[in-house]
């Protein structure tokens, strides 16, 4: 079957210039839509203080997404800390890093990069053993970040900061799509709670990463279109390979 109607389990791109997928919407004369099948909420000071977390007893955070870098700030905020001006900020990625500057005058304080994952900014964080750390995170943390720290031998805490939380879907009930997109294992879980009579017929199921695959299989779904691949390393580049092979049929 031709795909005509695709939807995106997350927001829509926020970008002055084209995204991805706006490009392939007009490339192969798709419909594409965005709606967030999850969303972040904060958890309430009383409970960031359940933790036990001091904010003042540390001297480095590491940063693994603009939702840790938000939700800092606004404890931090709501708690009456003042971020000290030496505090070290270890950020995963450079969009991470560039969207920190909506907090901090970004040329007066000590940051350091990673290149995009987290092993690569765990090389910067081995040149700083000696500080005290402090990860702020949500209720769902790959298990990858907690192995790394702890292997490396350094003086770490985490800080749930937010949430992950089931988006209502309701006014989706009766609309279809040629082809739905999942980027994780909790769009997965929001669709089946949201609609646990789901049946897939003739929808075909996209998805990004192994966890997600996995999620997908667990959950009776049959997996048509997955990325990334040596092929097709992103999800736009994998639904056009796709769109075109059914397409012309």
């Amino acid at each position: 079957m031709k795909v005509k109607t695709i939807l995106v389990s997350q927001p829509e791109p926020k970008t002055d210039q084209q995204s991805p997928f706006s490009i392939l919407s007009e490339k192969q004369k798709v419909k594409i839509d965005f709606r967030s099948f999850i969303h972040v909420e904060g958890l309430t000071v009383r409970e960031v203080r359940n933790q036990k977390i001091d904010l003042g007893k540390y001297s480095a955070i590491i940063l693994t997404s603009r939702n840790a870098v938000d939700h800092f700030f606004r404890i931090a905020e709501e708690m009456r800390f003042k971020v000290p001006n030496e505090l070290k900020y270890f950020c995963q990625s450079e969009a991470v890093a560039y969207y920190l500057q909506k907090y901090v005058v970004y040329r007066k304080r000590k940051i350091y990069v990673g290149k995009r994952t987290f092993p690569e900014l765990c090389e910067l964080i081995k040149k700083h053993k000696t500080e005290k750390f402090l990860l702020p995170s949500s209720d769902k943390l790959k298990d990858l970040i907690p192995e790394s720290l702890n292997a490396m031998g350094i003086d770490w805490t985490r800080a749930d900061l937010y949430r992950t939380v089931t988006s209502d879907l309701s006014d989706l009930e009766k609309v279809t799509y040629d082809v739905l997109v999942f980027f994780s294992p909790s769009g997965i879980q929001s669709l089946f709670k949201n609609f646990p009579e789901f049946k897939q017929n003739d929808t075909r199921i996209a998805v990004y990463g192994n966890s997600t695959v996995k999620a997908a299989t667990e959950a009776g779904l049959k997996v048509d279109i997955a990325a990334p691949s040596p092929e097709t390393p992103s999800m736009t580049m994998a639904l056009e390979k796709y769109i075109k092979e059914v397409n012309k049929k």
